[in-house]
């Protein structure tokens, strides 16, 4: 009890290290799934609407993907950005960049993935009108897209999900830097094993609140623009 009744203080009392923190996390967290936003909906797009040899083993290879083991993910990124690695003369392994890339990587064949099956599923529904109007792949893809926008709605909180909850992966290419890379999951597991729990508590009960509040008005925002689009 007297640790639960520390952590809200930290949040009430709104302690900098606490916030800065989750400044942080939100910052590599939100930039990470609009990358994977531009990356992975125009793929998932081009996977539904085209058909092509090996079609059938990349959908395979990119649903397989979406269980990637973070920490696989992060040693990868890991060894390009090292000093040895192809993109070593950037200097950005232990940076947010860093942290940024990696959970984009892991973010991307969430969104593709979910993207397709929805695309696909409405490309049966619209196939006959699109074609009949004779709309090129481009305008295909662009109207199934626009159309599906509120379904797609899941395929961004899933991605932020991931990303927002990612330990492994941002503590190997971020170094957990006090004050620089630090972020609220992997902090929680440093203080927790320190016996620090007031402040992992803390980071705990803000990282949940976090995840809500934006489920809720992603939520709010599909039923607004449902009743407005009629």
């Amino acid at each position: 009890m007297p640790d639960s009744l520390n952590a809200w203080q930290l949040i009430i009392s709104g302690d900098p290290t606490l916030y800065a923190i989750v400044r942080l996390s939100l910052a590599v967290s939100l930039s990470a799934v609009a990358i994977a936003v531009i990356v992975g909906l125009p793929l998932g797009a081009l996977l539904a609407l085209t058909r092509f040899r090996g079609r059938t083993a990349l959908i395979v290879l990119l649903n397989g993907f979406m269980g990637l083991p973070p920490v696989v993910v992060g040693l990868t990124v890991f060894l390009l950005l090292s000093r040895s690695g192809p993109l070593g003369a950037f200097g950005i392994l232990f940076t947010p960049l860093a942290m940024v890339i990696a959970q984009a990587l892991l973010v991307v064949p969430i969104i593709a993935a979910l993207t397709r099956q929805t695309i696909e599923d409405l490309w049966h529904e619209y196939r006959d009108e699109l074609t009949a109007m004779n709309v090129g792949p481009a305008g295909r893809m662009a109207t199934l897209l626009w159309d599906s926008r509120f379904s797609l709605i899941t395929a961004l909180l899933a991605g932020f999900g991931r990303a927002a909850a990612e330990v492994g992966t941002v503590m190997i290419v971020g170094g957990n830097i006090d004050g620089f890379t630090r972020t609220m999951t992997t902090t929680i597991a440093l203080e927790t094993s320190k016996g620090n729990l007031p402040l992992a508590m803390g980071l705990g009960l803000v990282l949940i609140a976090l995840i809500l509040v934006i489920n809720a008005a992603a939520w709010g925002v599909r039923v607004w623009s449902e009743q407005r689009a009629g």
